[in-house]
């Protein structure tokens, strides 16, 4: 570390240098790499620390400060980092190759769009997954109607279908070889006497070995592939209400594809109901896996990792606080950064949560004060009802094409951003803000899990590690700068010619 610090003009008409920081290059410039973390940079630690490159003709050093983040980021060399916006590092993305579609592929689009397999013949798979909102809800309905005539309302808010296809199997604990040699039962044994570890964007590593749930489709992660999870919605008496396996075959043997059917599996096919729908949903699941529409990677946060777009200032500073244990800490779930081999940052670490949203009395379902949505252990999923201390977690979402939803969390509570902003800023400091008071007036924190279930609730990762009274993570210009950021998450992103 040198001790020397530069007065006056920066170099090359940039800001004058911090007096925050020192550096022994006399024509030194602060480079954004040591500010996030990621494979290639240094980490920022909390609130405390700052870790700042600095490159210039007499080489590399790094230079450290011991001031609050919120100070540096008012300082002059702060102003001069945000204001340039680069990736100074960028990477290769492996992106899915673009191939035609297979015959099967073909099939499966068909059946995507097709509403005569409903029971109302007006709903298909698209209309609650639409193309044109990021294969999700295609209005700000907190769950989607459905049954015979479209009037029954679903359970749970209509997730994504996009960002599916590395999305790995249900497993208690991380993603390994002995994970699948063993069943579920022995996870959950394995898991029972193990302590949890903090997740913060700033140590996701550690984190990744965490015994927890994770992996899995739907919010309870109850389907493995997408070839089962097309079943659900097609037969579930509030989505697609498709009667039964028989009807569907039947009127899958007199639609209009049929002699596809014929031509992939034989003339026999329609003699097993069972085979051609299972065959039918394999068909969706290759239309999801080869159709780049479903992952295209083309968001312009891709495109700032590649070096080929820059970030405004207030995007920036968004991304700071998303990666910030002492603000956000979004990082610490929401995993941004690629994978050893290359392939983009999915913004999900696959793991389950007991956020403890508040109860949405939008719901028909929640008429009935009996009724609890408790995730991993019912009551659609029922294969884990015993397993008491995964009741209230669901399964954390992708981040990618956040910004296009207008509903969110598992039941649908909220509407916008800056409602699940508020959420996570006010849970713990000022819970009035966040749930309502009931008959007694006092604030019904938790009130949509039964309180034997409480200590499931995490109270553990930032900024949910704070207590009543406590100041609240983020300000409301914080607030409105991650919002930002994750608005560079929306794909369809068309990066300036000469990047």
């Amino acid at each position: 570390m040198s001790s020397s610090s530069h007065q006056g003009a920066g170099p090359h008409g940039g800001p004058a240098p911090d007096p925050l920081f020192t550096n022994s290059a006399p024509h030194g410039k602060l480079s954004l790499g040591a500010l996030v973390r990621g494979p290639w940079r240094w980490p920022l630690t909390g609130t405390c620390i700052v870790l700042a490159l600095l490159i210039g003709a007499g080489g590399v050093t790094i230079a450290e400060s011991p001031v609050p983040l919120d100070q540096w980021l008012s300082s002059p060399i702060a102003s001069y980092i945000l204001s340039e916006g680069e990736n100074p590092h960028p990477v290769a993305l492996i992106r899915p190759p673009a191939l035609p579609f297979s015959a099967m592929a073909q099939l499966g689009q068909r059946i995507f769009f097709d509403p005569s397999l409903s029971g109302s013949g007006k709903l298909s798979c698209a209309s609650c997954h639409s193309p044109a909102h990021a294969y999700g809800p295609p209005n700000a309905l907190s769950v989607m109607l459905g049954g015979p005539d479209l009037t029954r309302q679903g359970v749970r808010a209509v997730p994504s279908l996009m960002y599916l296809e590395r999305q790995p199997n249900f497993s208690i604990g991380p993603d390994n070889d002995t994970n699948e040699t063993v069943s579920i039962t022995q996870m959950v044994a394995a898991s029972q006497d193990t302590s949890r570890t903090q997740k913060t964007a700033q140590d996701t590593a550690a984190t990744a070995a965490n015994l927890v749930p994770q992996g899995g489709l739907f919010w309870d992660g109850r389907a493995d592939t997408l070839q089962d999870q097309a079943v659900f919605p097609l037969l579930s008496p509030f989505e697609m209400d498709g009667g039964s396996i028989e009807k569907v075959a039947a009127k899958l043997q007199h639609g209009p594809y049929a002699s596809l059917f014929v031509q992939l599996f034989g003339p026999s096919i329609f003699s097993n109901p069972r085979m051609v729908v299972a065959e039918a949903m394999f068909a969706v699941a290759r239309y999801e896996i080869e159709d780049p529409a479903f992952h295209p990677y083309t968001s312009k946060y891709d495109y700032w990792l590649e070096g080929r777009a820059r970030l405004t200032r207030t995007e920036m500073r968004g991304y700071i606080l998303f990666n910030d244990p002492a603000k956000a800490d979004c990082g610490g779930c929401h995993l941004d950064q690629p994978d050893p081999d290359g392939q983009p940052p999915l913004f999900t670490d696959h793991q389950f949560e007991a956020l403890a949203v508040p109860r949405n009395p939008a719901l028909a379902v929640n008429r009935n004060p009996n009724y609890f949505d408790l995730g991993i252990c019912g009551p659609y999923r029922t294969d884990m009802a015993k397993d008491t201390q995964y009741c209230g977690l669901f399964l954390t979402p992708t981040l990618r094409n956040v910004a296009t939803r207008h509903v969110f969390f598992h039941n649908g509570i909220y509407h916008n951003l800056q409602q699940v902003m508020d959420f996570y800023d006010f849970r713990d400091t000022n819970p009035e803000k966040i749930y309502p008071r009931g008959p007694n007036g006092k604030v019904e924190k938790y009130n949509d899990i039964p309180s034997r279930y409480w200590a499931n609730v995490d109270v553990i990762d930032p900024p949910f590690d704070r207590k009543l009274g406590e100041q609240p993570a983020m300000t409301a210009e914080d607030e409105k700068d991650i919002i930002a950021f994750l608005q560079t998450l929306t794909d369809g992103y068309h990066p300036a010619k000469g990047h």
